[in-house]
């Protein structure tokens, strides 16, 4: 008698991931450390069903994201580019300019860096909703606290 236990991995045609809504109050937290737990949580490590390549993580809904706070001096030394594809169309903008102006697109940049890049991962950010202020529209889905440590 065979009493070998074997895995179950999802598929992602099979549509069995259940998806759950979260909302992380980021009000004085730590860029880093939020962002680590926000991709976790999107990309479905908190499951025991886990599946590396299947959609399987949850939606994260973060408020106050205009309060996020970063160590040492990052405020003044951490720079954030774009270019705009045009010849000399390069701009940078300081971690505290960013902060104050787009506080949103910190910590989309912040999420992204730990997300698988290509079609899953593109996939996968568009689960976050972030607002810089304590209001959201996500009310109807009835969001669970996220608590982080």
């Amino acid at each position: 008698m065979n009493t070998t236990q074997k895995s179950h991995w999802l598929t992602k045609e099979a549509g069995e991931a259940q998806r759950e809504w979260y909302v992380l109050d980021a009000k004085g937290q730590t860029l880093g450390r939020v962002a680590t737990k926000i991709a976790s949580v999107l990309r479905g490590k908190h499951k025991p069903t886990y599946t590396p390549n299947v959609d399987m993580g949850d939606f994260v809904v973060v408020i106050n994201a205009g309060q996020l706070t970063l160590t040492g001096r990052k405020t003044d030394d951490k720079l954030y580019h774009r270019h705009s594809n045009y010849p000399g169309g390069i701009t940078t903008h300081t971690a505290k300019q960013l902060l104050a102006d787009d506080p949103e697109r910190m910590l989309r940049e912040a999420v992204w860096g730990m997300l698988p890049k290509g079609p899953l991962g593109r996939r996968i950010i568009k689960k976050l909703k972030v607002y810089s202020g304590p209001k959201h529209d996500h009310s109807a889905q009835q969001p669970r606290v996220l608590e982080t440590n």
